[in-house]
């Protein structure tokens, strides 16, 4: 029985022709600084494992379980691509190549959207409320309790006015 995460490995990995695609993209790497003990993890594990956290929406700390890369790793070449813009070039060649083979109405597309004031919002600082703040407390509503004062005793144990005579 092979083991688990050779399994999310040989599952999870693209295709060899989607990351021809992707491998122009990719901008230069830097030299790992001196001393460092651990070789960079290869772009195309940490690309499988962005697609694994893409394809099964799970969070990236559960990476470092299935053995295809650590979630540090991914998370931080992550970071340099969507820098880089990588995503969106790939996207765009997506766009193309969708395009070419199925073809897109770009004279029907239309995006749909709004630019309106949130409700409820009202001008800077709030809502304004119901009453003015100087009469909200003044008179109570016929179906309300009235409140108690407030007493000094602290609520634990006998009450100063109930203490019985010695």
């Amino acid at each position: 029985m092979p083991d688990d995460h050779e399994h999310a490995r040989r599952d999870w990995r693209m295709p060899d022709e989607l990351w021809e695609r992707i491998v122009p993209l990719l901008p230069p790497r830097k030299p790992p600084p001196l001393g460092c003990h651990r070789p960079p993890v290869d772009d195309r594990k940490a690309m499988d494992a962005m697609f694994f956290v893409l394809r099964t929406s799970c969070q990236w700390g559960a990476l470092d379980a299935t053995g295809i890369c650590s979630h540090s790793a991914a998370h931080r070449r992550f970071q340099a691509w969507t820098e880089a813009d990588v995503f969106v070039a790939l996207w765009e060649q997506g766009l193309v190549a969708y395009d070419a083979l199925q073809g897109i109405a770009w004279a029907w597309l239309a995006m749909a959207g709004a630019m309106t004031k949130a409700p409820l919002g009202g001008e800077k600082g709030g809502q304004a409320p119901d009453r003015p703040r100087h009469n909200r407390h003044e008179a109570q509503p016929a179906h309300r309790r009235r409140r108690r004062a407030h007493r000094a005793h602290s609520g634990w144990g006998p009450s100063p006015g109930l203490q019985a005579d010695a």
